[in-house]
């Protein structure tokens, strides 16, 4: 036998060796990326799922002094109706987006009330409704960042090669333009109404 022929299937087999590794680190990268962004978005699902039952009793504390606010109220519901765990995540983005939006309108007409914002109950849903906004805005960037990284692996060569071998695609992010506005603006709402009320003490 030629000296050369061990050689070559040494190197052949070395070759396959090295490229296996490849392709299993690679894979084994991918699948812990995919599986952070499942953990974050299922953090996030928590947040509004908690948000949604929440909305409910908020409005129902509201609705008998808020007679003229109809309106308001209405397209709360209206929010609160058109979510659904099981939709894709572009669209629930867009319908929680909407909700917070109500939310802040239902605040700042709160504010307007006096006999609405003196009620402990109101109040102790509008601070819960606060922090689960903040909650989400936090696990929303959080869920972002997975998001960009498995996009940018599965872009990046190996990874774009061997992707394709289980048709893996990119994940869609939570729309980023409204980062953090619901959780400002209405702790914006919650400080002017507490100035407000401390003012009204003082006269």
């Amino acid at each position: 036998m030629s000296p050369t022929g061990p050689a070559a299937l040494f190197a052949v087999a070395v070759v396959i060796v090295v490229v296996g590794f490849l392709v299993l680190s690679t894979y084994n990268a991918v699948v812990a990326l995919r599986l952070r962004i499942d953990k974050a978005w299922a953090n996030i699902d928590v947040a509004l799922k908690q948000r949604h039952d929440l909305l409910p009793s908020l409005v129902d504390a509201v609705r008998g002094v808020m007679t003229w606010e109809r309106d308001v109220l209405t397209e709360v519901t209206r929010a609160r109706a058109a979510y659904s765990p099981t939709a894709p995540i572009p669209e629930q983005a867009a319908t929680s987006q909407a909700t917070s939006a109500a939310v802040r309108s239902l605040f700042a007409v709160v504010e307007q009330y006096p006999e609405v914002r003196s009620q402990a109950n109101v109040l102790d849903l509008q601070d819960e409704i606060e922090r689960l906004e903040g909650i989400i805005a936090d696990r929303r960037e959080l869920y972002n960042d997975q998001v960009y990284r498995h996009n940018a692996r599965i872009a990046q060569v190996p990874a774009d090669r061997v992707v394709n071998c289980w048709d893996e695609s990119k994940f869609d992010d939570w729309l980023r333009e409204r980062r953090g506005e619901a959780v400002t603006g209405s702790r914006r709402l919650r400080k002017e109404g507490t100035k407000s009320r401390s003012h009204e003490t003082k006269t």
